[in-house]
Protein backbone atom coordinates (compact mmCIF):
# COMPACT_ATOMS: atom_id res chain seq x y z
CA UNK A 1 0.00 0.00 0.00
CA UNK A 2 0.95 3.83 0.07
CA UNK A 3 -0.58 7.18 0.82
CA UNK A 4 -2.43 9.53 -1.69
CA UNK A 5 -0.85 7.53 -5.13
CA UNK A 6 0.05 4.30 -6.10
CA UNK A 7 -0.25 2.78 -10.14
CA UNK A 8 -3.86 3.04 -10.33
CA UNK A 9 -3.53 6.57 -9.67
CA UNK A 10 -5.06 8.36 -12.90
CA UNK A 11 -2.83 11.26 -13.08
CA UNK A 12 -2.86 15.05 -15.11
CA UNK A 13 -0.17 16.91 -15.87
CA UNK A 14 -0.98 20.58 -16.29
CA UNK A 15 1.49 22.50 -18.35
CA UNK A 16 2.62 19.06 -19.82
CA UNK A 17 4.12 20.47 -23.27
CA UNK A 18 6.90 22.58 -21.45
CA UNK A 19 10.27 22.02 -21.00
CA UNK A 20 10.67 20.76 -17.87
CA UNK A 21 7.63 18.83 -17.59
CA UNK A 22 8.88 16.95 -20.80
CA UNK A 23 11.50 16.06 -18.81
CA UNK A 24 10.10 14.68 -15.72
CA UNK A 25 6.48 13.39 -17.32
CA UNK A 26 8.97 11.36 -19.51
CA UNK A 27 10.86 9.99 -16.41
CA UNK A 28 7.54 9.67 -14.33
CA UNK A 29 6.28 7.49 -17.69
CA UNK A 30 8.73 5.00 -17.42
CA UNK A 31 8.23 4.03 -13.81
CA UNK A 32 4.55 3.44 -14.26
CA UNK A 33 3.14 6.32 -13.40
CA UNK A 34 -0.82 6.67 -15.02
CA UNK A 35 -0.62 9.80 -16.66
CA UNK A 36 -3.72 9.58 -18.63
CA UNK A 37 -3.85 13.39 -19.63
CA UNK A 38 -2.24 16.93 -19.72
CA UNK A 39 -3.39 20.28 -19.84
CA UNK A 40 -2.01 22.90 -22.30
CA UNK A 41 -4.27 25.81 -24.01
CA UNK A 42 -4.07 26.33 -27.68
CA UNK A 43 -3.10 22.56 -27.48
CA UNK A 44 -6.01 20.40 -27.48
CA UNK A 45 -6.59 17.61 -29.39
CA UNK A 46 -2.97 16.48 -29.94
CA UNK A 47 -1.45 13.78 -28.25
CA UNK A 48 2.01 14.59 -26.13
CA UNK A 49 4.32 11.32 -25.45
CA UNK A 50 0.83 9.54 -26.39
CA UNK A 51 -1.24 11.31 -23.71
CA UNK A 52 -4.37 13.35 -24.66
CA UNK A 53 -4.35 17.28 -24.22
CA UNK A 54 -6.73 19.29 -23.79
CA UNK A 55 -7.20 22.75 -23.26
CA UNK A 56 -8.87 22.80 -20.02
CA UNK A 57 -8.73 20.66 -16.51
CA UNK A 58 -12.61 20.20 -17.09
CA UNK A 59 -12.32 18.74 -20.31
CA UNK A 60 -9.70 16.57 -19.43
CA UNK A 61 -11.48 15.39 -15.84
CA UNK A 62 -14.72 14.63 -18.14
CA UNK A 63 -12.76 12.75 -20.60
CA UNK A 64 -10.44 10.99 -18.84
CA UNK A 65 -11.67 10.55 -15.44
CA UNK A 66 -8.10 12.44 -14.03
CA UNK A 67 -8.13 12.52 -10.27
CA UNK A 68 -4.90 13.87 -9.22
CA UNK A 69 -2.73 16.97 -10.80
CA UNK A 70 0.96 17.69 -10.82
CA UNK A 71 1.52 21.40 -12.00
CA UNK A 72 4.31 22.59 -14.36
CA UNK A 73 3.08 26.22 -14.70
CA UNK A 74 4.84 29.57 -13.80
CA UNK A 75 4.35 31.18 -10.23
CA UNK A 76 2.66 33.20 -11.99
CA UNK A 77 -0.09 31.31 -13.70
CA UNK A 78 -0.69 29.01 -10.43
CA UNK A 79 -3.24 30.26 -8.65
CA UNK A 80 -5.67 30.19 -12.25
CA UNK A 81 -4.13 26.61 -12.57
CA UNK A 82 -5.53 25.52 -8.80
CA UNK A 83 -8.78 27.62 -9.32
CA UNK A 84 -9.64 24.82 -12.42
CA UNK A 85 -8.16 22.10 -10.23
CA UNK A 86 -10.51 22.80 -7.37
CA UNK A 87 -13.90 23.84 -9.89
CA UNK A 88 -12.78 19.67 -11.49
CA UNK A 89 -13.15 18.71 -8.09
CA UNK A 90 -9.93 17.12 -8.30
CA UNK A 91 -8.76 15.42 -5.28
CA UNK A 92 -4.91 15.83 -5.18
CA UNK A 93 -2.80 18.52 -6.66
CA UNK A 94 1.30 18.75 -6.50
CA UNK A 95 2.62 22.27 -7.02
CA UNK A 96 6.02 22.26 -7.78
CA UNK A 97 6.66 25.96 -8.75
CA UNK A 98 8.44 28.56 -6.55
CA UNK A 99 8.60 31.99 -5.80
CA UNK A 100 4.65 32.09 -5.45
CA UNK A 101 3.44 35.41 -4.31
CA UNK A 102 2.52 34.97 -0.78
CA UNK A 103 -0.92 36.70 -1.50
CA UNK A 104 -1.58 34.42 -4.28
CA UNK A 105 -1.12 31.57 -1.78
CA UNK A 106 -3.71 33.12 0.73
CA UNK A 107 -6.04 33.07 -2.00
CA UNK A 108 -4.91 30.23 -2.88
CA UNK A 109 -6.09 29.06 0.80
CA UNK A 110 -9.35 30.23 0.73
CA UNK A 111 -10.34 28.50 -2.36
CA UNK A 112 -9.26 24.64 -0.85
CA UNK A 113 -11.14 25.58 2.22
CA UNK A 114 -14.68 23.45 1.85
CA UNK A 115 -13.24 21.84 -1.85
CA UNK A 116 -12.60 18.24 -2.13
CA UNK A 117 -8.66 19.04 -3.72
CA UNK A 118 -5.34 18.50 -0.53
CA UNK A 119 -2.71 20.89 -2.13
CA UNK A 120 0.94 19.18 -1.80
CA UNK A 121 3.32 22.67 -2.57
CA UNK A 122 4.40 25.13 -3.26
CA UNK A 123 7.90 24.78 -4.14
CA UNK A 124 8.18 21.14 -3.81
CA UNK A 125 9.87 18.04 -5.51
CA UNK A 126 6.20 16.08 -4.90
CA UNK A 127 5.22 12.60 -3.99
CA UNK A 128 6.40 9.42 -5.23
CA UNK A 129 5.84 6.18 -4.21
CA UNK A 130 8.63 4.11 -5.70
CA UNK A 131 8.58 2.19 -8.92
CA UNK A 132 4.27 2.87 -9.06
CA UNK A 133 3.71 6.89 -9.25
CA UNK A 134 6.12 10.00 -9.46
CA UNK A 135 4.19 13.46 -9.38
CA UNK A 136 6.80 15.60 -9.22
CA UNK A 137 10.71 16.05 -9.89
CA UNK A 138 11.66 13.26 -7.52
CA UNK A 139 15.15 11.93 -9.09
CA UNK A 140 12.96 8.33 -9.10
CA UNK A 141 16.27 5.98 -9.27
CA UNK A 142 17.36 6.56 -5.58
CA UNK A 143 13.98 5.42 -4.57
CA UNK A 144 13.30 1.79 -3.41
CA UNK A 145 9.95 0.38 -2.41
CA UNK A 146 9.77 -0.12 0.98
CA UNK A 147 8.00 0.42 4.51
CA UNK A 148 9.31 3.75 5.55
CA UNK A 149 7.22 7.21 4.84
CA UNK A 150 8.87 10.14 4.62
CA UNK A 151 7.35 13.65 4.41
CA UNK A 152 9.77 16.85 4.24
CA UNK A 153 9.79 20.79 4.12
CA UNK A 154 13.27 20.33 2.91
CA UNK A 155 13.55 19.31 -0.90
CA UNK A 156 17.59 18.94 -1.06
CA UNK A 157 17.11 16.94 2.09
CA UNK A 158 14.87 14.54 1.01
CA UNK A 159 16.48 13.06 -1.44
CA UNK A 160 19.60 12.49 1.32
CA UNK A 161 17.23 10.34 3.63
CA UNK A 162 16.29 8.23 0.81
CA UNK A 163 19.48 7.17 0.03
CA UNK A 164 19.75 6.95 4.42
CA UNK A 165 16.91 4.78 3.74
CA UNK A 166 18.15 2.97 1.08
CA UNK A 167 21.26 2.25 3.34
CA UNK A 168 19.22 0.43 6.18
CA UNK A 169 17.57 -1.74 3.57
CA UNK A 170 13.94 -0.74 4.09
CA UNK A 171 12.78 1.35 0.89
CA UNK A 172 10.25 3.76 1.08
CA UNK A 173 6.28 3.29 1.34
CA UNK A 174 5.48 7.03 0.13
CA UNK A 175 7.90 9.94 -0.20
CA UNK A 176 5.77 13.71 0.15
CA UNK A 177 7.68 16.92 -0.01
CA UNK A 178 5.54 19.65 1.39
CA UNK A 179 7.18 22.53 -0.19
CA UNK A 180 10.02 24.88 1.38
CA UNK A 181 7.93 27.91 1.05
CA UNK A 182 6.65 29.74 4.35
CA UNK A 183 2.96 28.94 3.22
CA UNK A 184 1.87 25.83 2.17
CA UNK A 185 -1.21 23.59 1.05
CA UNK A 186 -0.14 20.51 3.61
CA UNK A 187 1.25 19.81 6.71
CA UNK A 188 2.94 17.41 8.66
CA UNK A 189 -0.20 16.49 10.74
CA UNK A 190 -2.03 15.02 7.46
CA UNK A 191 0.52 13.18 6.22
CA UNK A 192 1.72 11.78 9.25
CA UNK A 193 -2.40 11.22 9.94
CA UNK A 194 -2.62 9.01 6.77
CA UNK A 195 0.62 7.45 7.42
CA UNK A 196 -0.77 5.91 10.55
CA UNK A 197 -3.44 4.86 8.75
CA UNK A 198 -1.47 2.89 6.11
CA UNK A 199 -0.40 -0.39 6.85
CA UNK A 200 2.15 -1.16 4.87
CA UNK A 201 4.23 2.02 6.74
CA UNK A 202 5.80 0.80 9.74
CA UNK A 203 8.52 3.97 10.63
CA UNK A 204 8.19 7.65 9.57
CA UNK A 205 10.93 9.96 8.48
CA UNK A 206 10.31 13.76 9.27
CA UNK A 207 12.40 16.67 7.99
CA UNK A 208 11.37 20.10 9.30
CA UNK A 209 13.63 23.12 9.07
CA UNK A 210 13.56 27.17 10.74
CA UNK A 211 10.19 29.38 9.77
CA UNK A 212 6.75 28.33 11.05
CA UNK A 213 5.32 26.36 13.88
CA UNK A 214 4.33 23.34 11.80
CA UNK A 215 6.60 21.28 13.37
CA UNK A 216 5.31 22.20 16.53
CA UNK A 217 2.08 21.58 15.84
CA UNK A 218 2.99 18.36 14.26
CA UNK A 219 4.66 17.12 17.93
CA UNK A 220 1.55 17.93 19.47
CA UNK A 221 -0.57 15.74 17.67
CA UNK A 222 2.10 13.09 17.68
CA UNK A 223 2.00 13.35 21.16
CA UNK A 224 -1.50 12.82 21.70
CA UNK A 225 -1.55 9.60 19.14
CA UNK A 226 -2.28 6.42 21.67
CA UNK A 227 -0.53 3.99 19.18
CA UNK A 228 2.58 5.80 17.67
CA UNK A 229 4.80 4.50 14.58
CA UNK A 230 8.10 5.46 15.14
CA UNK A 231 9.32 9.07 13.51
CA UNK A 232 12.61 9.84 13.40
CA UNK A 233 13.24 13.38 12.85
CA UNK A 234 15.48 16.29 11.45
CA UNK A 235 15.33 19.15 11.52
CA UNK A 236 17.77 21.17 9.47
CA UNK A 237 19.28 25.00 10.54
CA UNK A 238 20.88 23.44 13.85
CA UNK A 239 23.86 25.24 13.86
CA UNK A 240 22.56 28.50 12.92
CA UNK A 241 21.63 31.25 16.10
CA UNK A 242 18.49 33.39 16.05
CA UNK A 243 19.26 36.10 14.55
CA UNK A 244 16.52 38.96 12.75
CA UNK A 245 17.82 39.09 9.34
CA UNK A 246 17.45 35.67 8.48
CA UNK A 247 13.77 37.18 7.88
CA UNK A 248 11.52 34.33 9.08
CA UNK A 249 8.72 36.43 10.55
CA UNK A 250 7.43 33.38 12.74
CA UNK A 251 11.00 33.42 14.71
CA UNK A 252 10.99 37.63 15.07
CA UNK A 253 7.94 37.41 16.76
CA UNK A 254 8.33 34.92 19.23
CA UNK A 255 12.14 36.73 19.80
CA UNK A 256 14.04 33.60 18.66
CA UNK A 257 11.67 30.73 20.25
CA UNK A 258 11.27 28.87 17.17
CA UNK A 259 14.65 28.22 16.62
CA UNK A 260 15.94 24.62 15.76
CA UNK A 261 16.82 23.39 19.00
CA UNK A 262 13.29 24.58 20.22
CA UNK A 263 11.88 22.46 17.51
CA UNK A 264 14.07 19.93 18.65
CA UNK A 265 13.26 19.89 22.23
CA UNK A 266 9.35 19.80 21.48
CA UNK A 267 9.85 16.82 19.27
CA UNK A 268 11.55 14.77 21.43
CA UNK A 269 9.23 15.61 24.29
CA UNK A 270 6.45 14.28 21.95
CA UNK A 271 8.25 10.58 21.63
CA UNK A 272 10.31 10.92 18.19
CA UNK A 273 13.43 10.06 17.82
CA UNK A 274 15.33 13.61 16.89
CA UNK A 275 19.25 12.91 15.12
CA UNK A 276 21.65 15.49 14.88
CA UNK A 277 22.76 14.69 11.89
CA UNK A 278 21.10 12.89 8.48
CA UNK A 279 23.80 10.12 8.77
CA UNK A 280 22.30 8.80 11.46
CA UNK A 281 18.59 8.00 10.17
CA UNK A 282 20.19 4.60 8.35
CA UNK A 283 21.16 3.72 11.71
CA UNK A 284 18.23 4.46 14.06
CA UNK A 285 16.50 2.17 11.21
CA UNK A 286 18.48 -0.42 11.12
CA UNK A 287 17.63 -0.65 14.94
CA UNK A 288 14.20 -1.05 14.47
CA UNK A 289 14.58 -3.30 12.21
Amino acid sequence: MSILVNKSTRVLVQGITGVQASFHVKRALAIGTKIVSGVSPQRGGTKYFGVPVFNTVQEAVTETKAEASVMFVPARAVKSAVKEVVEAGIKLAVMIADNVPVRDMLEIKTMLKGSETMLIGPNTPGIITPKEACLGIFPENIHQPGNIGVVSRSSTLTYEAALEIDRAGLGQSTVVGLGDDMIIGTDFVEILKRFHEDDNTKAIVLLGKLGGMYEEICAQYYADIKHKKPVIAYIAGTTMPFDYKMGYAGDIITHGKITAEHKREVMRSSGMIVVENLSQIHEYLSALK
